[in-house]
């Protein structure tokens, strides 16, 4: 496809929404600039220098196409989404979810950038846009920063998360507005090795038992409480007791979680519903699932586990955790500060800018416009770099449906009446209700699906009529 053909855009950022975008645009004939800091500057979080690293988990959730997550996925199919594609080609058995081998997924991202003549990789940290709308670039030990020659003719900024404090400086002072953030977790990974399996046994919830992608460690309630007293007593990295407001929920840290009572983890990342212990015959008192972190099945992630415990403190305590006793661990939980603007009130439905911070069109992907979780960091990305393409080139494209699950989403991130904005996932409770009430829950779900396919059929034809697919 030649519809951009000498056409310039720079994308700042090599993770997920960067990734896609980037290749979207090259796909399209477009001249691609991404700018990505890593290795050359670390993040707290990162462990490597590859494209599209995953940090938070290897789940990219739910394949079931009555979900919320399993919709997106379908959206991302028929819109020709490169990172779906490498997320499958690396999956790693996760149940009715879409798990990867982390190291395989940023590898297949790395070596398909390297393959696109239209994508230049540059290593520096973007500090923010000249007056011109050329990227202002710092590579590794500079004391400047130098704007990239020549100007693009559109910019996306996908730098997530962790975006750098040069950067977040340049935004907050661009768009008048004060920065926001909130706190994120990354749960631990421990070696399949040094695991008990008499004690640990592998289920997915409502399998038969020795069935399903999980490991499961049992509690009996005895166990259980020793565990959360020496959870709530153990020394936390960040040692306050954060505003509710301030933790995003869908990540909250397990010690955060049983601050809530003693028994809220229960209810929570450790539901023993659904599950047999095949020691007792019974379903135990809690349960901790294990979910498979790599294609070999040589470690697994404490699933729901994130934490802000100190490193010596995991050890301690999640040994406590029964069939861990041992446990040697590949990482530790870490917790960081994530930065992400106020979108309702800074982007519109294509995430541009509505205030020009340039002379050039500048979208916002990824993370950093609060579109939480890795399939929503993707669609960003394509939904960025497919409005970038049709300004460009001049053609009038839709937005995605408000039925469907990103269109949805966008929707509501973009609206000027959503207030006290947080970062949020796909799911049913922001796509627009049914005309006819349905009270059965999967019933009311596989609703929301089938009508959602049939917006996103009409949708992908105008697309495709107008070039832009």
């Amino acid at each position: 496809m030649a519809l951009l053909d000498g056409a310039r855009v720079d994308v700042v950022g090599g993770g997920l929404a960067g990734s896609e975008a980037a290749l979207q645009l090259a796909a399209r004939g477009a001249r691609v600039r991404m700018v990505e800091m890593r290795p050359d500057v670390a993040t707290p979080v990162h462990t490597g220098g590859g494209l599209a690293e995953l940090v938070c988990s290897n789940s990219l959730k739910s394949t079931k196409p009555d979900s919320a997550a399993g919709m997106l996925k379908h959206e991302l199919t028929d819109l020709g989404s490169f990172l779906l594609e490498a997320a499958r080609a690396c999956a790693v058995p996760a149940g009715g979810a879409l798990a990867v081998d982390r190291a395989a997924f940023s590898q297949w991202v790395d070596e398909r950038v390297a393959a696109e003549p239209n994508i230049d990789v540059v290593c520096g940290e973007a500090t923010g846009l000249a007056t011109d709308g050329s990227l202002m670039v710092r590579a590794a030990n500079a004391s400047e920063a130098h704007a990239l020659s020549p100007a693009p003719d559109a910019v996306i900024l996908a730098s997530g998360p962790l975006t750098s404090d040069s950067l977040a400086a340049f935004l907050q002072d661009a768009t008048g507005t004060e920065g926001l953030a909130f706190y994120d977790a990354a749960a631990p990974i421990v070696m399949t090795d040094s695991l008990d399996m008499d004690v640990l046994f592998r289920q997915s919830r409502y399998e038969d038992e020795g069935a399903g992608d999980y490991l499961n460690a049992p509690f009996d309630k005895e166990e259980y409480e020793r565990f959360i007293d020496e959870l709530l007593g153990a020394r936390r990295v960040i040692a306050k007791n954060f505003e509710t407001r301030e933790l995003f929920q869908a990540c909250q840290p397990i010690e955060e979680i049983a601050r809530k009572g003693h028994d809220a983890p229960r209810f929570g990342p450790l539901k023993p519903v659904g599950l047999r212990d095949p020691r007792t015959g019974h379903r135990p008192w809690a349960a901790l699932q294990l979910r498979a972190e790599d294609a070999h099945g040589a470690s697994y992630n404490l699933v729901g586990f994130q934490t802000n415990l100190a490193f010596p403190e995991q050890e301690r305590v999640f040994r406590m955790i029964p069939g861990l006793e041992h446990a040697e661990f590949a990482r530790f939980g870490v917790m960081h500060r994530n930065t992400f603007v106020d979108a309702p009130r800074l982007l519109d439905g294509t995430l541009r800018l509505r205030d020009d911070v340039a002379p050039v069109p500048v979208r916002v992907a990824g993370q950093l416009s609060g579109t939480e979780g890795y399939c929503e960091a993707i669609a960003s990305g394509l939904h960025a770099a497919l409005h970038t393409a049709a300004e460009l080139a001049g053609i009038d494209a839709p937005l995605p449906p408000v039925e469907t699950a990103f269109g949805s989403l966008v929707a509501w991130a973009t609206d000027p009446a959503t207030v006290d904005y947080q970062p949020m996932h796909v799911n049913f409770g922001i796509i627009p209700p049914l005309e006819e009430k349905v009270r059965n829950k999967r019933d009311r779900y596989a609703a929301y699906a089938a009508r959602g396919k049939r917006a996103l059929e009409a949708h992908v034809a105008t697309l495709r009529e107008r070039g832009l697919l």
